[in-house]
Protein backbone atom coordinates (compact mmCIF):
# COMPACT_ATOMS: atom_id res chain seq x y z
CA UNK A 1 0.00 0.00 0.00
CA UNK A 2 2.43 2.58 -1.29
CA UNK A 3 2.07 6.12 0.12
CA UNK A 4 -0.99 5.18 2.24
CA UNK A 5 0.04 7.09 5.36
CA UNK A 6 1.28 10.03 3.30
CA UNK A 7 -2.08 10.18 1.53
CA UNK A 8 -4.03 10.13 4.80
CA UNK A 9 -1.85 12.83 6.34
CA UNK A 10 -2.22 15.06 3.27
CA UNK A 11 -6.02 14.73 3.22
CA UNK A 12 -6.72 14.48 6.97
CA UNK A 13 -8.47 17.84 7.30
CA UNK A 14 -10.69 17.18 4.28
CA UNK A 15 -11.59 13.72 5.54
CA UNK A 16 -12.65 15.24 8.86
CA UNK A 17 -14.55 18.13 7.23
CA UNK A 18 -16.51 15.75 5.00
CA UNK A 19 -17.50 13.57 7.95
CA UNK A 20 -18.52 16.61 9.99
CA UNK A 21 -20.80 17.80 7.19
CA UNK A 22 -22.38 14.34 7.04
CA UNK A 23 -22.95 14.35 10.80
CA UNK A 24 -24.78 17.67 10.66
CA UNK A 25 -27.73 16.04 8.88
CA UNK A 26 -30.20 14.52 11.43
CA UNK A 27 -30.96 11.27 9.57
CA UNK A 28 -33.18 9.81 12.31
CA UNK A 29 -35.02 6.89 10.73
CA UNK A 30 -37.23 6.26 13.78
CA UNK A 31 -38.93 9.67 13.52
CA UNK A 32 -40.90 10.46 10.34
CA UNK A 33 -40.39 14.17 10.97
CA UNK A 34 -36.82 13.67 9.72
CA UNK A 35 -37.75 11.87 6.51
CA UNK A 36 -36.28 14.56 4.25
CA UNK A 37 -33.03 14.52 6.22
CA UNK A 38 -32.71 10.76 5.86
CA UNK A 39 -33.18 11.04 2.09
CA UNK A 40 -30.75 13.97 1.93
CA UNK A 41 -28.11 11.84 3.63
CA UNK A 42 -28.52 9.11 1.03
CA UNK A 43 -27.88 11.73 -1.69
CA UNK A 44 -24.70 12.85 0.07
CA UNK A 45 -23.43 9.26 0.30
CA UNK A 46 -24.14 8.77 -3.39
CA UNK A 47 -22.10 11.85 -4.29
CA UNK A 48 -19.18 10.82 -2.07
CA UNK A 49 -19.04 7.32 -3.56
CA UNK A 50 -18.95 8.82 -7.04
CA UNK A 51 -16.09 11.09 -6.01
CA UNK A 52 -14.28 8.11 -4.44
CA UNK A 53 -14.08 6.41 -7.84
CA UNK A 54 -17.01 3.99 -8.09
CA UNK A 55 -18.05 3.10 -11.65
CA UNK A 56 -21.73 2.79 -10.81
CA UNK A 57 -23.59 4.60 -8.04
CA UNK A 58 -27.36 4.57 -7.61
CA UNK A 59 -30.02 5.27 -5.06
CA UNK A 60 -32.28 2.23 -4.98
CA UNK A 61 -35.86 2.78 -3.89
CA UNK A 62 -37.35 0.36 -1.39
CA UNK A 63 -40.67 0.13 0.49
CA UNK A 64 -38.98 2.34 3.09
CA UNK A 65 -35.86 4.47 2.98
CA UNK A 66 -33.55 4.11 -0.03
CA UNK A 67 -30.38 2.05 -0.23
CA UNK A 68 -27.25 3.50 -1.79
CA UNK A 69 -25.60 0.90 -4.03
CA UNK A 70 -22.25 1.36 -5.76
CA UNK A 71 -19.48 -0.73 -7.22
CA UNK A 72 -15.96 -0.58 -8.61
CA UNK A 73 -15.34 -3.64 -10.78
CA UNK A 74 -11.77 -3.90 -12.03
CA UNK A 75 -11.79 -7.55 -13.13
CA UNK A 76 -14.71 -10.03 -12.85
CA UNK A 77 -12.18 -12.81 -12.25
CA UNK A 78 -10.91 -11.18 -9.07
CA UNK A 79 -12.64 -11.59 -5.67
CA UNK A 80 -15.41 -9.17 -4.71
CA UNK A 81 -15.84 -7.50 -1.33
CA UNK A 82 -19.29 -6.17 -0.39
CA UNK A 83 -19.14 -3.29 2.10
CA UNK A 84 -22.24 -2.78 4.24
CA UNK A 85 -23.01 0.24 6.42
CA UNK A 86 -25.90 2.47 7.42
CA UNK A 87 -26.49 6.19 7.20
CA UNK A 88 -29.42 6.47 9.63
CA UNK A 89 -28.87 7.31 13.30
CA UNK A 90 -30.55 6.87 16.66
CA UNK A 91 -32.74 9.65 18.11
CA UNK A 92 -30.56 11.94 20.25
CA UNK A 93 -32.87 11.98 23.29
CA UNK A 94 -32.49 13.03 26.03
CA UNK A 95 -31.18 16.25 24.47
CA UNK A 96 -30.53 17.93 27.82
CA UNK A 97 -27.78 15.41 28.63
CA UNK A 98 -25.64 16.40 25.63
CA UNK A 99 -22.72 18.71 26.38
CA UNK A 100 -23.01 20.07 22.83
CA UNK A 101 -25.88 19.87 20.31
CA UNK A 102 -26.06 16.35 18.79
CA UNK A 103 -26.11 17.60 15.20
CA UNK A 104 -23.52 20.34 15.60
CA UNK A 105 -20.32 18.25 15.56
CA UNK A 106 -17.37 19.41 17.64
CA UNK A 107 -13.92 17.91 18.19
CA UNK A 108 -12.78 17.67 21.81
CA UNK A 109 -10.02 15.76 23.57
CA UNK A 110 -10.90 13.05 26.10
CA UNK A 111 -9.00 10.66 28.33
CA UNK A 112 -9.41 7.82 25.83
CA UNK A 113 -9.00 10.09 22.79
CA UNK A 114 -6.10 12.48 23.48
CA UNK A 115 -5.89 13.30 19.76
CA UNK A 116 -9.52 14.44 19.83
CA UNK A 117 -12.90 12.90 19.17
CA UNK A 118 -15.84 14.04 17.05
CA UNK A 119 -18.92 14.50 19.26
CA UNK A 120 -22.20 14.08 17.35
CA UNK A 121 -25.05 11.61 16.97
CA UNK A 122 -23.93 8.96 14.48
CA UNK A 123 -20.22 9.79 14.81
CA UNK A 124 -19.34 6.18 15.67
CA UNK A 125 -22.63 4.42 14.88
CA UNK A 126 -22.34 4.31 11.97
CA UNK A 127 -21.56 7.35 9.84
CA UNK A 128 -17.95 7.64 10.94
CA UNK A 129 -17.19 3.96 10.58
CA UNK A 130 -19.10 3.65 7.31
CA UNK A 131 -17.32 6.69 5.86
CA UNK A 132 -13.89 5.17 6.58
CA UNK A 133 -14.63 2.71 3.77
CA UNK A 134 -15.47 5.49 1.31
CA UNK A 135 -12.17 7.24 2.02
CA UNK A 136 -10.21 3.97 1.91
CA UNK A 137 -11.64 3.32 -1.55
CA UNK A 138 -10.72 6.86 -2.59
CA UNK A 139 -7.09 6.17 -1.68
CA UNK A 140 -7.01 2.89 -3.60
CA UNK A 141 -8.62 4.28 -6.76
CA UNK A 142 -6.66 7.54 -6.70
CA UNK A 143 -3.34 5.69 -6.43
CA UNK A 144 -4.43 2.81 -8.69
CA UNK A 145 -3.86 0.23 -5.95
CA UNK A 146 -7.29 -1.42 -5.68
CA UNK A 147 -6.53 -5.17 -5.79
CA UNK A 148 -10.08 -6.54 -6.10
CA UNK A 149 -13.68 -5.61 -6.87
CA UNK A 150 -15.68 -3.63 -4.33
CA UNK A 151 -19.42 -3.17 -3.88
CA UNK A 152 -21.19 -0.88 -1.42
CA UNK A 153 -24.64 -1.29 0.11
CA UNK A 154 -25.45 1.53 2.53
CA UNK A 155 -28.95 1.50 4.07
CA UNK A 156 -31.13 3.95 5.97
CA UNK A 157 -33.14 1.70 8.30
CA UNK A 158 -30.61 -0.16 10.45
CA UNK A 159 -31.72 1.60 13.62
CA UNK A 160 -35.35 0.52 13.04
CA UNK A 161 -34.88 -3.10 12.03
CA UNK A 162 -33.64 -3.08 8.38
CA UNK A 163 -36.97 -4.27 7.02
CA UNK A 164 -36.40 -2.74 3.58
CA UNK A 165 -32.88 -4.12 3.42
CA UNK A 166 -34.22 -7.65 3.79
CA UNK A 167 -36.55 -7.00 0.86
CA UNK A 168 -33.72 -5.47 -1.19
CA UNK A 169 -31.27 -8.33 -0.59
CA UNK A 170 -33.82 -10.96 -1.62
CA UNK A 171 -34.63 -8.97 -4.78
CA UNK A 172 -30.99 -8.37 -5.80
CA UNK A 173 -28.95 -11.48 -5.08
CA UNK A 174 -27.07 -11.40 -8.39
CA UNK A 175 -26.33 -7.70 -8.08
CA UNK A 176 -24.98 -8.20 -4.55
CA UNK A 177 -22.98 -11.37 -5.29
CA UNK A 178 -19.70 -11.31 -3.38
CA UNK A 179 -16.94 -13.39 -1.83
CA UNK A 180 -16.98 -11.72 1.59
CA UNK A 181 -18.95 -8.99 3.35
CA UNK A 182 -17.09 -6.29 5.28
CA UNK A 183 -18.77 -4.26 8.04
CA UNK A 184 -17.48 -1.61 10.44
CA UNK A 185 -20.31 -1.20 12.94
CA UNK A 186 -18.64 -2.72 15.98
CA UNK A 187 -15.75 -1.81 18.26
CA UNK A 188 -12.39 -2.95 19.58
CA UNK A 189 -11.02 -3.42 23.08
CA UNK A 190 -8.72 -0.37 23.13
CA UNK A 191 -6.59 1.73 20.82
CA UNK A 192 -3.53 -0.32 21.80
CA UNK A 193 -5.42 -3.64 21.92
CA UNK A 194 -7.01 -4.30 18.52
CA UNK A 195 -9.75 -6.90 18.31
CA UNK A 196 -12.06 -8.40 15.72
CA UNK A 197 -15.69 -9.14 16.55
CA UNK A 198 -16.39 -12.80 15.88
CA UNK A 199 -19.88 -13.08 17.37
CA UNK A 200 -23.03 -10.98 17.56
CA UNK A 201 -26.11 -11.50 19.67
CA UNK A 202 -29.54 -11.73 18.09
CA UNK A 203 -32.45 -9.51 19.06
CA UNK A 204 -36.15 -9.64 19.83
CA UNK A 205 -37.75 -6.26 20.46
CA UNK A 206 -41.35 -5.93 21.64
CA UNK A 207 -43.76 -3.37 23.07
CA UNK A 208 -46.22 -4.38 25.77
CA UNK A 209 -49.47 -2.69 26.76
CA UNK A 210 -51.48 -3.34 29.91
CA UNK A 211 -55.05 -2.00 30.02
CA UNK A 212 -57.21 -1.77 33.12
CA UNK A 213 -60.30 0.46 33.44
CA UNK A 214 -61.80 2.13 30.38
CA UNK A 215 -60.57 5.58 31.46
CA UNK A 216 -58.20 7.22 33.96
CA UNK A 217 -59.76 7.10 37.42
CA UNK A 218 -59.61 9.27 40.55
CA UNK A 219 -57.09 7.50 42.80
CA UNK A 220 -59.00 8.46 45.92
CA UNK A 221 -62.34 7.12 44.76
CA UNK A 222 -61.02 4.00 43.05
CA UNK A 223 -57.60 3.34 44.61
CA UNK A 224 -57.36 -0.09 46.19
CA UNK A 225 -60.50 -1.34 44.43
CA UNK A 226 -59.35 -1.45 40.78
CA UNK A 227 -56.18 -2.94 39.30
CA UNK A 228 -53.65 -0.19 38.52
CA UNK A 229 -52.02 -1.03 35.14
CA UNK A 230 -48.70 0.55 36.16
CA UNK A 231 -48.56 -1.45 39.38
CA UNK A 232 -49.46 -4.62 37.49
CA UNK A 233 -46.96 -3.96 34.69
CA UNK A 234 -44.07 -3.44 37.11
CA UNK A 235 -44.91 -6.70 38.90
CA UNK A 236 -45.08 -8.57 35.59
CA UNK A 237 -41.72 -7.17 34.51
CA UNK A 238 -40.15 -8.06 37.86
CA UNK A 239 -41.38 -11.64 37.42
CA UNK A 240 -39.36 -12.01 34.19
CA UNK A 241 -36.18 -12.64 36.25
CA UNK A 242 -35.61 -14.87 39.28
CA UNK A 243 -33.37 -14.23 42.29
CA UNK A 244 -30.28 -15.26 40.26
CA UNK A 245 -31.20 -12.90 37.39
CA UNK A 246 -32.10 -15.92 35.29
CA UNK A 247 -34.85 -15.23 32.74
CA UNK A 248 -38.02 -17.10 33.73
CA UNK A 249 -39.64 -17.56 30.30
CA UNK A 250 -40.21 -21.34 29.81
CA UNK A 251 -38.06 -22.65 26.96
CA UNK A 252 -36.00 -19.44 26.73
CA UNK A 253 -32.64 -21.20 27.25
CA UNK A 254 -33.37 -24.33 25.21
CA UNK A 255 -31.09 -23.33 22.30
CA UNK A 256 -28.42 -21.52 24.28
CA UNK A 257 -24.90 -22.76 23.63
CA UNK A 258 -22.88 -23.43 26.78
CA UNK A 259 -19.26 -22.59 26.11
CA UNK A 260 -16.63 -24.96 27.43
CA UNK A 261 -14.33 -24.05 30.31
CA UNK A 262 -11.49 -23.79 27.78
CA UNK A 263 -13.43 -21.35 25.61
CA UNK A 264 -14.38 -19.23 28.62
CA UNK A 265 -10.74 -19.20 29.73
CA UNK A 266 -9.69 -17.99 26.28
CA UNK A 267 -12.26 -15.18 26.44
CA UNK A 268 -10.95 -14.19 29.87
CA UNK A 269 -7.55 -13.36 28.36
CA UNK A 270 -8.99 -10.12 26.97
CA UNK A 271 -7.81 -7.23 29.18
CA UNK A 272 -10.53 -6.11 31.56
CA UNK A 273 -10.34 -4.13 34.80
CA UNK A 274 -13.55 -4.33 36.78
CA UNK A 275 -12.80 -1.28 38.91
CA UNK A 276 -12.19 0.86 35.81
CA UNK A 277 -15.39 -0.48 34.28
CA UNK A 278 -17.41 0.53 37.36
CA UNK A 279 -15.70 3.90 37.60
CA UNK A 280 -16.44 4.71 33.96
CA UNK A 281 -20.14 4.07 34.59
CA UNK A 282 -20.16 5.63 38.07
CA UNK A 283 -21.58 2.48 39.69
CA UNK A 284 -20.41 0.73 42.85
CA UNK A 285 -21.25 -2.83 41.74
CA UNK A 286 -21.97 -4.84 38.61
CA UNK A 287 -25.18 -6.82 38.24
CA UNK A 288 -26.33 -9.78 36.21
CA UNK A 289 -26.80 -13.51 35.82
CA UNK A 290 -25.19 -15.49 38.63
CA UNK A 291 -22.03 -17.58 37.96
CA UNK A 292 -21.02 -15.54 34.89
CA UNK A 293 -18.45 -12.76 34.59
CA UNK A 294 -19.25 -9.28 33.34
CA UNK A 295 -17.73 -9.92 29.93
CA UNK A 296 -19.62 -13.22 29.63
CA UNK A 297 -22.91 -11.62 30.65
CA UNK A 298 -22.65 -9.04 27.88
CA UNK A 299 -21.52 -11.33 25.09
CA UNK A 300 -22.24 -15.07 25.36
CA UNK A 301 -25.38 -14.95 27.54
CA UNK A 302 -28.90 -13.86 26.51
CA UNK A 303 -30.52 -10.94 28.31
CA UNK A 304 -33.88 -9.27 28.82
CA UNK A 305 -34.09 -5.53 29.52
CA UNK A 306 -36.78 -2.87 29.76
CA UNK A 307 -35.81 -0.02 27.41
CA UNK A 308 -38.66 2.31 28.31
CA UNK A 309 -41.73 2.38 30.55
CA UNK A 310 -44.56 4.89 30.79
CA UNK A 311 -48.18 5.51 31.73
CA UNK A 312 -50.38 7.82 33.76
CA UNK A 313 -49.49 11.41 34.52
CA UNK A 314 -45.85 12.47 34.17
CA UNK A 315 -46.22 16.24 33.78
CA UNK A 316 -45.33 18.95 36.26
CA UNK A 317 -47.05 18.92 39.62
CA UNK A 318 -49.59 16.36 40.79
CA UNK A 319 -52.52 14.61 39.16
CA UNK A 320 -53.88 11.78 41.28
CA UNK A 321 -55.07 9.22 38.78
CA UNK A 322 -55.12 5.48 38.30
CA UNK A 323 -54.17 5.26 34.61
CA UNK A 324 -56.17 3.30 32.11
CA UNK A 325 -53.03 2.00 30.39
CA UNK A 326 -49.35 1.33 31.01
CA UNK A 327 -46.66 0.54 28.45
CA UNK A 328 -43.12 -0.76 28.20
CA UNK A 329 -40.58 -1.50 25.48
CA UNK A 330 -38.56 -4.65 26.08
CA UNK A 331 -35.54 -6.02 24.24
CA UNK A 332 -34.03 -9.48 24.47
CA UNK A 333 -30.47 -9.97 23.29
CA UNK A 334 -30.07 -13.53 22.06
CA UNK A 335 -27.12 -15.81 21.44
CA UNK A 336 -26.55 -18.03 18.38
CA UNK A 337 -29.05 -20.92 18.11
CA UNK A 338 -31.84 -18.87 19.71
CA UNK A 339 -34.40 -18.14 16.99
CA UNK A 340 -35.70 -14.62 17.51
CA UNK A 341 -39.19 -15.35 16.22
CA UNK A 342 -39.52 -18.38 18.48
CA UNK A 343 -38.30 -16.34 21.45
CA UNK A 344 -40.82 -13.61 20.65
CA UNK A 345 -43.61 -16.22 20.68
CA UNK A 346 -42.39 -17.67 23.99
CA UNK A 347 -42.22 -14.20 25.54
CA UNK A 348 -45.72 -13.31 24.36
CA UNK A 349 -47.27 -16.48 25.76
CA UNK A 350 -45.48 -16.14 29.10
CA UNK A 351 -46.17 -12.44 29.53
CA UNK A 352 -49.87 -12.89 28.84
CA UNK A 353 -50.00 -15.66 31.45
CA UNK A 354 -48.41 -13.37 34.06
CA UNK A 355 -51.34 -10.95 33.88
CA UNK A 356 -53.93 -11.22 36.69
CA UNK A 357 -57.66 -10.82 36.14
CA UNK A 358 -58.76 -7.21 35.87
CA UNK A 359 -56.32 -6.22 33.12
CA UNK A 360 -55.81 -7.03 29.45
CA UNK A 361 -52.38 -7.48 27.86
CA UNK A 362 -51.23 -6.78 24.33
CA UNK A 363 -47.74 -7.67 23.04
CA UNK A 364 -46.61 -6.05 19.78
CA UNK A 365 -43.40 -7.42 18.18
CA UNK A 366 -41.34 -4.71 16.51
CA UNK A 367 -38.23 -6.26 14.97
CA UNK A 368 -35.50 -8.78 15.57
CA UNK A 369 -32.74 -10.90 14.09
CA UNK A 370 -30.57 -13.94 14.59
CA UNK A 371 -27.20 -14.12 16.33
CA UNK A 372 -24.05 -14.78 14.32
CA UNK A 373 -20.58 -16.30 14.75
CA UNK A 374 -17.68 -15.78 12.32
CA UNK A 375 -15.20 -18.68 12.09
CA UNK A 376 -11.64 -17.56 12.83
CA UNK A 377 -10.21 -19.97 10.27
CA UNK A 378 -11.97 -18.28 7.34
CA UNK A 379 -10.07 -16.42 4.63
CA UNK A 380 -11.83 -13.17 5.55
CA UNK A 381 -10.89 -13.39 9.21
CA UNK A 382 -7.27 -14.23 8.40
CA UNK A 383 -7.07 -11.27 6.02
CA UNK A 384 -8.54 -8.94 8.66
CA UNK A 385 -6.11 -10.24 11.27
CA UNK A 386 -3.12 -9.60 8.99
CA UNK A 387 -4.45 -6.09 8.23
CA UNK A 388 -4.59 -5.21 11.94
CA UNK A 389 -1.13 -6.70 12.47
CA UNK A 390 0.17 -4.46 9.69
CA UNK A 391 -1.22 -1.20 11.08
CA UNK A 392 -1.32 -1.85 14.85
CA UNK A 393 1.83 -3.93 15.10
CA UNK A 394 0.11 -6.73 17.01
CA UNK A 395 -2.29 -9.60 16.43
CA UNK A 396 -5.93 -8.68 17.15
CA UNK A 397 -7.93 -10.57 19.78
CA UNK A 398 -11.10 -12.37 18.61
CA UNK A 399 -14.01 -11.08 20.68
CA UNK A 400 -17.74 -11.70 20.84
CA UNK A 401 -19.92 -8.61 20.99
CA UNK A 402 -23.02 -8.04 23.07
CA UNK A 403 -24.58 -5.96 20.33
CA UNK A 404 -26.77 -7.04 17.42
CA UNK A 405 -26.61 -6.50 13.67
CA UNK A 406 -29.62 -8.60 12.66
CA UNK A 407 -28.94 -8.44 8.94
CA UNK A 408 -25.63 -10.35 9.22
CA UNK A 409 -27.40 -13.71 9.51
CA UNK A 410 -29.68 -12.64 6.65
CA UNK A 411 -26.62 -12.01 4.46
CA UNK A 412 -25.31 -15.50 5.03
CA UNK A 413 -28.73 -17.02 4.36
CA UNK A 414 -29.44 -15.08 1.16
CA UNK A 415 -25.98 -14.25 -0.25
CA UNK A 416 -24.14 -17.37 1.00
CA UNK A 417 -21.10 -15.43 2.19
CA UNK A 418 -19.36 -14.79 5.50
CA UNK A 419 -19.22 -11.41 7.21
CA UNK A 420 -16.09 -9.86 8.72
CA UNK A 421 -16.64 -7.24 11.44
CA UNK A 422 -13.79 -4.74 11.53
CA UNK A 423 -14.82 -2.14 14.09
CA UNK A 424 -12.69 0.79 15.24
CA UNK A 425 -14.89 2.36 17.92
CA UNK A 426 -14.48 1.97 21.68
CA UNK A 427 -17.02 0.93 24.31
CA UNK A 428 -16.60 4.37 25.85
CA UNK A 429 -17.77 6.14 22.67
CA UNK A 430 -21.35 6.35 24.00
CA UNK A 431 -23.21 5.01 20.98
CA UNK A 432 -27.00 5.26 21.40
CA UNK A 433 -26.33 7.63 24.33
CA UNK A 434 -25.88 11.38 24.85
CA UNK A 435 -22.42 12.65 23.85
CA UNK A 436 -21.73 9.92 21.29
CA UNK A 437 -18.28 10.39 19.80
CA UNK A 438 -15.64 8.79 17.59
CA UNK A 439 -11.90 9.27 17.97
CA UNK A 440 -10.08 11.15 15.22
CA UNK A 441 -7.23 8.64 15.59
CA UNK A 442 -9.70 5.75 15.24
CA UNK A 443 -11.31 7.25 12.16
CA UNK A 444 -7.97 7.66 10.42
CA UNK A 445 -6.73 4.27 11.63
CA UNK A 446 -9.71 2.65 9.99
CA UNK A 447 -8.93 4.37 6.70
CA UNK A 448 -5.36 3.10 7.04
CA UNK A 449 -6.28 -0.52 7.90
CA UNK A 450 -9.09 -1.21 5.42
CA UNK A 451 -6.90 -1.13 2.28
CA UNK A 452 -4.68 -3.78 3.82
CA UNK A 453 -7.72 -6.04 4.22
CA UNK A 454 -8.35 -5.81 0.48
CA UNK A 455 -4.73 -6.63 -0.27
CA UNK A 456 -4.53 -9.65 2.02
CA UNK A 457 -7.97 -10.98 1.13
CA UNK A 458 -7.06 -10.93 -2.55
CA UNK A 459 -3.77 -12.70 -1.84
CA UNK A 460 -5.34 -15.37 0.38
CA UNK A 461 -8.46 -15.92 -1.73
CA UNK A 462 -8.66 -19.29 -3.46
Amino acid sequence: MENLNTFIKAHKNRFLDELIELLKVPSISADSAYKNDVIKTAEIIKQRLQEAGCDTVEICETPGYPIVYAHKIIDPNLPTVLVYGHYDVQPPDPIELWDSPPFEPVIKTTKTHPDGAIFARGACDDKGQMYMHVKALEFMTTTNQLPCNVKFMIEGEEEVGSESLSWFVKQNQEKLANDVILISDTGMIANDIPSITTGLRGLSYVEVEVTGPNRDLHSGLYGGAVANPINILTKMIAALHDENNHITIPGFYDGVEELSAEERAEMAKAPFLLEEYKAALDIDAVYGEKTYTTNERNSIRPTLDVNGIWGGYTGEGAKTVIPSKAYAKISMRLVPNQDWEEITTLFTKHFEQLAPKGVRVKVTPHHGGQGYVTPTDSTGYQAASKAYEQTFGKTPIPQRSGGSIPIVSLFEQELKSKTILMGFGLNSDAIHSPNEHFGVWNYLKGIETIPWFYKYFTELFK
